[in-house]
């Protein structure tokens, strides 16, 4: 297989209700996922076999987020009072065609709108995310 198309990847928000509903952020033209990472405890002693350096698992960490929007104030502006929540808020990336989601809670780190003279409006969000993402796999 030569690859997925990726056109009609969401980035959706939810309303933090006690049953919430995830909404899509509007006119998103680009998604990076979280970025998973995981660090390494060095386990190195004078009695590692012929001196090779030995690891094991420490802490993993969801990374960030980061959406490119076309930018509407009328649309947009309202999702920085998500940049002023001290809490983090819970938001899905949903894959085309029922491939499953990553669901995850994040802080917003960044909202950077643009204005050129010579392009459209544009801004990029960027999010923490906080805790162990959930991914789901679809069909």
């Amino acid at each position: 297989m030569a690859g997925l198309d990726a056109f009609g990847t969401q980035l959706q928000r939810s309303d933090m209700a006690g049953s919430p509903t995830f909404t899509a952020v509007a006119n998103v033209t680009s998604v990076t996922p979280p970025a998973l990472e995981r660090e390494t405890l060095d386990m190195t002693t004078h009695g590692s076999p012929d001196q090779w350096r030995e690891y094991i698992g420490g802490l993993k960490d969801g990374g960030e987020v980061s959406i490119d929007i076309n930018y509407d104030p009328r649309l947009h502006d309202s999702l920085v009072a998500d940049l002023d929540d001290d809490a983090p808020r819970d938001y899905k990336v949903v894959w085309p065609k029922a491939l499953g989601s990553w669901a995850f809670s994040a802080v917003m780190t960044g909202f950077q709108p643009e204005a050129p003279h010579d392009d459209k409006l544009a801004a990029s969000l960027t999010f923490q995310v906080s805790g162990k993402p959930t991914i789901t796999t679809g069909a």
